[in-house]
């Protein structure tokens, strides 16, 4: 623990987790909408969009150099400042003629930036508080997180779809970015006085020589595991479908019935999609720690596999029906969502069962969270162009087809480690 012992933690694991969620979830889904109501076409939209997400992917990479300077809190605070600045530069670039270059430049930015928070944010969670405290709080963290979906994904989205018929399509998109831009502001003067330290460098890296010895030490190590290429397929396999899905359903949601879409105005899409969605993602997520709890990781990962992927289908029955009842559309989404926040827990709960136990478990988890964005990345930056070549259609039944490499896997991926019931339900319950 650090001197500044008197901060409870409510007063800052909640901002610093908020703060993690709301730039991953502009990049990765709201910047879809904004660019598409700013004429940028589909694939352009889901390439770019989806290579920004990289730096979360590569985070690991360079999370032994932050050893070597300040405190874990120091980071938190620059970088949430410069996320802050970087949206700024976002909304304003918007109104400029090369605008999409400039702002897919801003947010690399804001990527890079937002990682390193993640990496900090953590460091300072796992520092200052005990194992009994750490379990205290997790909840916390997942609320917030998710709350930071439903206000941007939700609320952002809604307030941009009222804005556009009054103020214009590029002035509302501006107003979003700047309300982001002051958040994560606001949110680095909080936290300069009310974060704990996290904790001084680290004696163990001082110099870029023992921060490279310390990385090569983590990778090496990885790919030593027991059953590590099994592991590495069932973590890039078991969300492959989704990284078509992700980009494209706001897209599809959106375009005109005449073009395959469903023809939704924003506002609707910015409720239904980021805030009973994200409220059904939530749902799901605690009742499967539940029965996972009540049967075991191993009894259960296919199940759960099933319950993750076969949801997908609504897509494509949407898009064959295109209904226009706004009702029927919801409850298509938050059922998907519902089954997304539900089969998500299996493979987090592998990846900190199976895959990260060992000298570096933390460095492992985070090794191989990034792979797992990696398995998204790569077929979101792919979606574009194949929705445009097959049409909505054609390209949900492709997604349909993607599921099936994850069936396999996980029917046939090997366990390392036998946790039994109640190890299950500490780990859950942790």
């Amino acid at each position: 623990m650090s001197d500044n012992k008197s901060i409870n933690p409510i007063c800052w694991v909640p901002t610093v987790y908020f703060a993690m969620g709301l730039p991953f979830v502009a990049l990765s889904m709201v910047s879809v909408l904004m660019f598409s109501d700013m004429g940028v076409s589909n694939a352009q939209i889901a390439f770019w969009t989806s290579l920004i997400m990289l730096p979360w992917t590569l985070k690991s990479l360079w999370s032994p150099f932050l050893e070597m300077f300040k405190t874990k809190k120091y980071f938190v605070v620059a970088t949430q400042m410069v996320t802050g600045v970087a949206f700024g530069l976002v909304a304003l670039s918007l109104p400029l003629p090369d605008f999409f270059c400039y702002a897919i430049a801003f947010m690399g930015v804001i990527a890079f930036s937002g990682a390193t928070h993640d990496i900090a944010g953590d460091g300072v969670y796992l520092t200052e508080l005990n194992a009994t405290m750490q379990a205290k709080y997790i909840g916390w963290q997942g609320a917030f997180y998710n709350l930071a979906k439903i206000l941007t994904n939700g609320g952002l989205v809604y307030l941009a779809g009222s804005l556009k018929d009054s103020i214009g399509i590029v002035h509302a998109w501006m107003v979003i970015m700047g309300i982001c831009a002051a958040i994560m502001v606001v949110l680095s003067l909080y936290h300069v006085r009310m974060l704990p330290s996290g904790g001084a460098a680290s004696g163990d890296v001082r110099t870029v020589k023992d921060a490279m010895h310390m990385l090569w030490e983590v990778i090496r190590t990885f790919f030593q595991k027991k059953y590590i290429v099994w592991y590495i397929c069932f973590i890039i396999l078991y969300r492959f479908a989704e990284g078509y899905v992700m980009k494209i359903v706001p897209l599809f949601l959106k375009a005109g019935i005449d073009q395959g879409g469903l023809g939704l105005p924003v506002q609707e899409i910015g409720i239904i999609y980021g805030t009973f969605g994200a409220a059904a993602f939530v749902l799901g997520s605690i009742l499967a720690g539940y029965y996972i709890s009540a049967f075991g990781l191993r009894k259960t990962l296919f199940s759960l596999c099933c319950v993750f992927n076969i949801p997908f289908v609504v897509y494509l029955l949407l898009a064959i029906y295109q209904p226009s009842n706004v009702w029927v559309i919801g409850s298509a989404i938050v059922f998907e969502y519902f089954g997304y926040g539900f089969g998500f827990v299996g493979l987090t709960l592998f990846m900190m069962q199976q895959v990260a136990p060992g000298k570096h478990q933390m460095a492992h988890y985070a090794f191989a969270s990034g792979i797992m964005n990696l398995g998204v990345m790569i077929p979101g930056m792919m979606s574009g162009y194949l929705s445009d070549w097959l049409g909505y259609r054609n390209f949900f039944i492709w997604v349909l087809v993607a599921t099936i490499p994850a069936f396999l896997v996980t029917w046939f991926v090997p366990f390392t480690y036998n946790n039994d019931k109640k190890e299950t339900t500490d780990r859950i319950n942790a």
